[in-house]
């Protein structure tokens, strides 16, 4: 009985050590892990961008005036000569006696030099005459030998000269002419009699020089305006390009013709795009961490059907996605499996249930997935977002 009571405490204390053996054993950790795969690869640039109306005319006042209300409203059809806007011209300003005293007096001095050009455009032309007429004569008195060359080549240069008076007396003429119409317009322009002034001028009608719709009302209300003031906006909303601005260091890598993918616009698939400029001139934007970047815009052709984004318009915001390589056979790897070792790149290998540290090196890497050059082969499995417990030989286990 004492060999078996001796068995007895020999297997429990045997279960006792086994136990506290494989308590005292790690755990395997729990990991997500991601196969190592073949397939096309895409590296892009991805940033948010809006919409725009390629050509947009935005009608100003040509002269200053009283503006009538604007009855178009956004999203208005305009047609070439549409009407737009109307403005009353500002009457013009009472003149006080001794200003109005010196335009008379203009006038007078303006209808004087104009009498005294016209005698002198009649004194050139008569001289002229002559001289055309002498001319006549010397050629056929030197032709029959009668008259000295000399006197010919006399008569020629008078002609030339008398010509070239008539026609400086012919521009003096048509400038006090100008001038004379110019004081007569002044002084009709500013007439300050009360029954003048108060009559209502002629309203000028702004025409819209373009098909389209009206895509804003600057100025909808009546009020006074100045030369150049903007009052409408109009362009054609079917006609959309897209721009998008990226990092001066992402914008050196797109050429015009890559491929765009936009997304997140408002329809249920993406729209494809194609870059047509990257400007070259780049501007300081405040990032939202508050960090100065240098930015360009990248100017995007839409090249889905019409029909597709009909519901797309001005300014709208959307999400482009810019491809600057393309391989169509790659190996990749999910990036988030990724982490720096030293000047090396490193994911941990799934090895039958064993944590394996292992170097690679990458030719590209995108958002979410990377081309691996060596290091890794398809059908692998690397674990992803590896914590701080997983080491090289730990044990893992999938979740």
């Amino acid at each position: 009985m004492k060999w078996v009571r001796r068995f007895v405490v020999a297997i429990a204390a045997a279960a006792a050590i086994g136990a506290l053996i494989f308590a005292l054993m790690p755990k395997p950790i729990p990991v997500d892990v991601a196969e190592v795969v073949h397939g096309p690869f895409e590296e892009t640039v991805d940033d948010d961008g809006k919409t725009r109306v390629r050509e947009r005319y935005i009608v100003s006042a040509p002269i200053a005036g009283t503006l009538l209300r604007i009855h178009l409203k956004p999203g208005d059809t305009v047609e070439v000569g549409t009407l737009l806007a109307s403005i009353v011209p500002d009457p013009s300003p009472l003149l006080d006696p001794r200003t109005r005293r010196e335009l008379e007096q203009r006038l007078g001095a303006a209808e004087a030099r104009k009498m005294r050009t016209a005698a002198a455009v009649e004194r050139a032309k008569a001289t002229v005459d002559q001289a055309r007429a002498d001319l006549e004569r010397s050629r056929v008195l030197a032709g029959k030998g009668v008259a000295p060359p000399s006197k010919l080549e006399r008569d020629e240069i008078v002609f030339r000269i008398g010509s070239r008076e008539f026609e400086a007396a012919r521009f003096e003429d048509h400038a006090a002419e100008h001038e004379l119409e110019l004081t007569h317009a002044a002084l009709r322009s500013s007439n300050n009699e009360a029954d003048e002034r108060s009559a209502p001028g002629e309203a000028w009608d702004l025409r819209s020089p373009v098909a389209g719709q009206v895509l804003r009302v600057l100025q909808e209300s009546e009020a006074s305006v100045r030369i150049g003031a903007a009052l409408i906006e109009i362009g054609d909303s079917r006609d959309l390009e897209v721009v998008v601005d990226v990092l001066s260091t992402d914008a050196v890598r797109i050429e015009p013709g890559a491929l765009v993918r936009i997304e997140r616009w408002g329809g249920e698939l993406p729209l494809e795009g194609r870059v047509r400029r990257v400007e070259p001139s780049a501007f300081t934007k405040i990032s939202a961490l508050g960090v100065e970047e240098q930015r360009a815009n990248v100017i995007i052709d839409i090249v889905s059907p019409q029909s597709e984004w009909g519901s797309l318009g001005d300014g709208y915001r959307v999400d482009a996605r810019i491809v600057v390589y393309r391989s169509k056979d790659a190996v990749k790897v999910p990036t988030s499996a990724l982490f720096r070792e030293g000047d090396w790149w490193a994911v941990y290998v799934d090895a039958d249930g064993v944590a394996s540290k292992r170097l690679v090196s990458l030719s590209r890497r995108a958002g979410i997935e990377a081309a691996v050059e060596s290091g890794l082969q398809p059908g692998e499995h690397v674990i992803v977002f590896p914590s701080d417990a997983i080491k090289d030989g730990v044990h893992v286990t999938r979740r």
